[in-house]
């Protein structure tokens, strides 16, 4: 819509139909000055779009100026621009003809300022009133909200994308603005501006005013459809604008580029004015002709790049179905859902998740964003990206699997930096367990860049320069919060990501509270990752030499407590309890050839194992530990439990005796016929009351076993049942008798042979 001097194009955001009419009515109108709906701060970033390093998709990210001083840390907004988006078509038209452009919405600075301010949000005062009310308010919510879809409704699509390609996409002749000017009054009749859009369009006709005070002869404004009739025709008087934006607060903000991609443009990631085929609109937009055919073939190659068989002849014949669809429907061309329903049925083999794979990487796509080096930044973000390159770490959308070999210096320098980036809340990168046959040695990390790991940047910017400087800095600030569980992981991260200069002041944490701290469970929470660090150290080439003082301390007052620790504890403290003993042991033992600690503790668990005041799960997993650790030989062990699994322990305690005994695997009941046996018998013996009684605890045990473990386990017992031998592979001294384990049964059965000729 337009006057003598202001041409206003009212646009569909990230609409290819807009961008391209927009682009021909630019070159019709030939603009002496452009006004485009965005931030005034950005004003000074439009030059760097002739740049063509500046790739879409990006987006002008505008943040409080403080932020990088640790106020408003979280606090930021993203202008987003595809190549497919007016906007950005606007910028390049303008920088190209030597145009001059301005953004003219209400500065980022009013909107952060107002943000800091806002009161929680109240409560409804009472109860909704449904006598119609609400239905007509959440109906002009919606056309406020969307207007697109409003109209769409209004012409009986049920589909806002569908009825936005009949109208625009599909009628490329047709210029869209007036239509759409005149359908959007007619909207905002039944849908008023609420006061934030009134506010904006106040601050965008001042911007207007000042363009035709200096004096340009034809300005044209670039905004949403629904601003234009806001902006088009006859201007309210400027002291009723004034008055409204008199007295905002603002605050200083910074904008710059960053790199965006098409994920983050589709409506599902959260983003409001999204659309939900970015990458078909980047098509349509970039297609010359055939738009449909040359869609089909990019298809197919994605899915022919995963094996899948696709020949010449599929795409003709999904070309061919397409088009039949959209005569049946009455559609001009066919549009996104004719050209998927088309790859379904004939690409795809009817195959959805098939289908799936087209739509994530062709119908959204996953096309990342670059930004020229130059461009403004924080110093953090210039330190990374130049660490990246140097590294050769690509920021992309895409999901990059990378295995690092430690002993490599390029791969040691990767793995410090994505461990630091972890210190500083910046998740690129995602640990995953080593691939089998990989060393301690070997790393391996799943990275994938998301946009807003630039907001994260800025955030940590307050801590350095450097990323180094900056996780530093980070880990000294938590390591004065931190309890003495997350002390200890702090400081395996600082190990991990070298931070030389933070880890005396962890470890002065960590020894202090350590000194302090009398709780035995969180003091062996704590051994763990000192272990981990003591024992793969060296593999990073890190200097360890002063946590061997500190877990040494940690162990001798975790054993001087451990006694009292385990008694008094009720049946879900005792099994938190054995977590932390199975932790604890499995840490030291990674320390056998290093400190005597394991020595130790091995002791302090023989001293404790044939308490009476145990509970019988914990009992049960000190004898299992000592076992395993060669600390007491089988027989001895088996001693032990027999005790326990006879008619005067309650038959509870025993389960639970037998649960921490057994937990961790059914291997040894599999291997240790004697074991089974013993198990086997107590089991029979139980009366039926007590053997329903003790039933769940049961279960909870071998339900914990592995499939196989628990068939191979079946299979003994069954052997048993039948009196069946073992394998003869399996044959050994266990079908004789063993003179020594005979000789300690024989006083008893003596005895019970006396007393039982004494009653006669």
């Amino acid at each position: 819509m337009s006057t003598d001097r202001v041409h206003v194009f009212g646009v569909r955001h990230h609409g290819p139909g807009s961008a391209r009419a927009l682009v021909r009515a630019l070159d019709e109108l030939k603009p002496d000055v452009i006004l485009v709906e965005g931030p005034p701060e950005a004003d000074g970033l439009v030059a760097l779009a002739a740049d063509e390093r500046l790739e879409p998709p990006v987006a002008l990210l505008a943040y409080p100026t403080n932020a990088a001083k640790g106020e408003h840390a979280r606090t930021a907004s993203f202008w987003p621009f595809a190549v497919f988006s007016p906007e950005w078509q606007a910028m390049r038209w303008a920088v190209t003809h030597d145009v001059p452009l301005r953004f003219c919405d209400l500065p980022a600075g009013h909107r952060f300022a107002a943000r800091a301010a806002e009161p929680a949000a109240a409560e409804p005062a009472g109860p909704v009133d449904d006598s119609g009310t609400a239905a007509v308010a959440d109906t002009e919510e919606e056309l406020r909200i969307d207007p697109i879809a409003g109209l769409a409704h209004a012409a009986g699509y049920d589909d806002p994308e569908r009825w936005w390609e009949d109208v625009i996409e599909h009628r490329r002749d047709v210029p869209p603005f007036a239509a759409v000017a005149e359908a959007m009054a007619a909207v905002r009749e039944v849908a008023p501006a609420i006061t934030e859009d009134l506010v904006r369009e106040a601050h965008m006709r001042q911007v207007l005013r000042a363009a035709l005070k200096e004096g340009h002869q034809r300005v044209a404004v670039v905004c949403g459809a629904w601003h234009v009739p806001a902006l088009a025709g006859d201007l309210p008087p400027a002291r009723d604008d004034a008055a409204l934006l008199k007295g905002m607060p603002s605050t200083p903000t910074t904008v710059t580029w960053v790199p965006w991609t098409h994920g983050r443009l589709a409506s599902w990631s959260g983003y409001g004015a999204g659309v939900t085929a970015p990458g078909w609109y980047h098509h349509l937009f970039t297609a010359e002709d055939q738009p449909v055919e040359r869609w089909l073939v990019g298809v197919a190659g994605v899915l022919r790049a995963e094996d899948l068989a696709v020949s010449s002849a599929h795409v003709i014949e999904s070309a061919r179905l397409a088009d039949t669809l959209a005569v049946l429907r009455g559609r001009p061309l066919p549009g996104l859902a004719e050209v998927t329903e088309a790859t379904r049925a004939v690409l795809c083999d009817g195959d959805d998740t098939r289908l799936d794979l087209v739509q994530r990487k062709v119908v959204v796509g996953e096309r990342l964003g670059a930004v020229p080096p130059d461009a403004p930044a924080v110093p953090l973000a210039r330190d990374l990206d130049a660490a990246s390159r140097r590294l050769k770490l690509a920021q992309q959308a895409l999901i990059s699997e990378h295995d690092l070999d430690l002993r490599k210096p390029t791969d040691l320098d990767r793995s410090r930096l994505l461990h630091r980036l972890r210190l500083l809340g910046v998740g690129w990168g995602t640990s995953k367990p080593p691939k089998p046959g990989k060393g301690t040695f070997w790393e391996s990390w799943q990275l994938q860049w998301h946009p807003e790991y630039a907001v994260d940047l800025i955030a940590a910017s307050g801590y350095g320069t450097t990323v180094e400087q900056a996780a530093t800095a980070k880990a000294i600030e938590a390591a004065a919060e931190a309890d003495l569980a997350a002390l200890t992981g702090l400081l395996e991260s600082c190990l991990l990501a070298q931070l030389p200069d933070a880890q005396p002041a962890v470890l002065r944490h960590l020894s202090d509270r350590a000194a302090l701290d009398t709780d035995v469970a969180q003091l062996m929470a704590a051994v763990p990752a000192l272990a981990r660090s003591l024992r793969y150290g060296d593999v990073r080439a890190t200097s360890t030499d002063a946590l061997a003082e500190v877990l040494t301390g940690l162990v001798t007052r975790i054993r001087l407590g451990l006694p009292g620790a385990l008694t008094g504890l009720d049946d879900d403290a005792a099994r938190a309890m054995r977590v932390h003993l199975d932790a604890t042991h499995e840490a030291l033992g990674l320390l056998a050839d290093r400190l005597p600690l394991r020595t130790e503790w091995l002791d302090t668990l023989s001293r404790l194992v044939d308490r009476s005041d145990l509970p019988g799960l914990l009992a049960g997993r000190l004898l299992r530990l000592l076992r395993d650790a060669g600390t007491l030989d089988a027989d001895a062990a088996e001693l032990r439990l027999a005790r326990t699994l006879t008619v005067g322990v309650p038959p509870v305690t025993a389960a639970g005796y037998v649960e921490g005994f057994l937990s961790g695997g059914g291997l040894l009941l599999v291997h240790d016929e004697a074991l089974l046996t013993l198990t086997d018998r107590w089991l029979a013996g139980l009366a039926p009351d007590v053997f329903t009684a003790v039933l769940p605890l049961l279960r909870r045990t071998f339900a914990a076993f592995a499939a196989p473990e628990r068939r191979a386990v079946g299979e003994q017992v069954r052997r048993l049942g039948t009196g069946a031998s073992r394998p003869a592979s399996e044959v050994d001294e266990l079908g004789d008798l063993d003179p020594a384990r005979v000789a300690r049964v024989l006083p008893t059965l003596e005895l019970l042979l006396a007393a039982g000729r004494g009653a006669r």
